[in-house]
Parts: C-alpha cells; sequence; structure tokens
C-alpha cells in the first residue's frame, strides 16, 4: 500500500473553500493554485541560477532564442519579439541592454538594408553557452521527483491546455515564417 500523499499549501484553501462554499466546485483553483505556486518556485530557482551571468530572465530569454535559432545566431527584432511574446517596446529595451553589455550586436540585416538584425556576439555566445547548461539544471533539479513517464504525461497535459487557448496553435507556414533565413 502506498503511503498517503501529503498535503500542500493548495490543499489547505481548497478545503477552506469547501467549507464556507461547499455549493462550488472548486476542483480549479487546485490546477491553477499549484500553476501559479509552482510557478513562483521556478521563477525563483532560474533567477537565482542565472544572476551570477549579470543578466536577468528576460535578457537570458534574448539570448536563448538567439542561441537556439542556429548559426549564424541572427534574428530580426521581429522574431525576437514574436517568439518571445513580446511588445516591440520590451523588446527593444532589452536589446538596448543587451548591446551595452557586448552581448549582441545590431546590424545592418544584408538581406534588406533598411532592417536591422541582432547577433550573438561571440561573447553573448560564451555566456549563453554556459547559461544554458545551469538552467537545463535548474530545471532537472525542479522535475528530479518525476520519471520520464511522468515528464512527458505532464507535457502533453500541459500541450493540451495550451492548445486550447487563441493563438497557441501554429501551422507548418508560420513555423517556416519564424524560422530565420539561410545565410
Amino acid at each position: 500500500m502506498k503511503p498517503p500523499i501529503p498535503k500542500d499549501h493548495v490543499d489547505l484553501f481548497l478545503d477552506q473553500w469547501a467549507r464556507v462554499r461547499p455549493d462550488l466546485d472548486v476542483s480549479s483553483m487546485g490546477v491553477f493554485g499549484r500553476m501559479g505556486r509552482l510557478l513562483k518556485h521556478l521563477e525563483k530557482a532560474r533567477s537565482e541560477a542565472l544572476s551570477p551571468f549579470g543578466f536577468n530572465e528576460g535578457e537570458f530569454d534574448v539570448l536563448a532564442t538567439l542561441r537556439r535559432s542556429g548559426l549564424p545566431y541572427t534574428l530580426s527584432p521581429t522574431q525576437l519579439y514574436r517568439s518571445l511574446m513580446l511588445t516591440s517596446g520590451a523588446i527593444t529595451n532589452r536589446l538596448t541592454r543587451l548591446e551595452s553589455a557586448g552581448w549582441i550586436e545590431r546590424v545592418v540585416n544584408p538581406a534588406d538594408g533598411r532592417g536591422l538584425s541582432v547577433h550573438l556576439s561571440a561573447n553573448g555566445l560564451a555566456l549563453t553557452e554556459a547559461a544554458i547548461a545551469i538552467h537545463v539544471a535548474t530545471q532537472e533539479m525542479v522535475l528530479g521527483g518525476l520519471s520520464d513517464g511522468d515528464r512527458q504525461h505532464l507535457a502533453r497535459l500541459l500541450k493540451a491546455v495550451l492548445l486550447s487557448l487563441p493563438g497557441e496553435a501554429i501551422s507548418d507556414l508560420e513555423i517556416a515564417a519564424r524560422e530565420p533565413e539561410s545565410p
């Protein structure tokens, strides 16, 4: 027989709601409450892991997006803000900070002399390589209590929820449009 699963903070508020509003089905609060608490833990762990590198989570997201785009580690500002779900103003602020630190360069787009491309500098690449290893290790630590099967099941469930929301499903054409152009 398996030992009982311990109660968590969310169980406490679910029990409280059941007592004061037994007529209300609050089971969705269990999902959202746990996701919210988990997000806070993840943000704290990620922030602590990335702080030695001198950038914040949002700046790391830009660097990691450039890195995962593959050689030549260059994207347009539009590709970046769409990928990161940011406004153009928010991406501009991040790019300014990253450029000042020497981690990215804004260069004239060779395919279109009117536009700029954002390129991961050599220093930015080295820093991102080191940070991504720490980032992955942090995520592994957080998911350490789950088996591979549990991780895959959780990923499928989260994907199903995301795909039920507007703008989350993407077509092959949209994927191709978001890919960086070949040099």
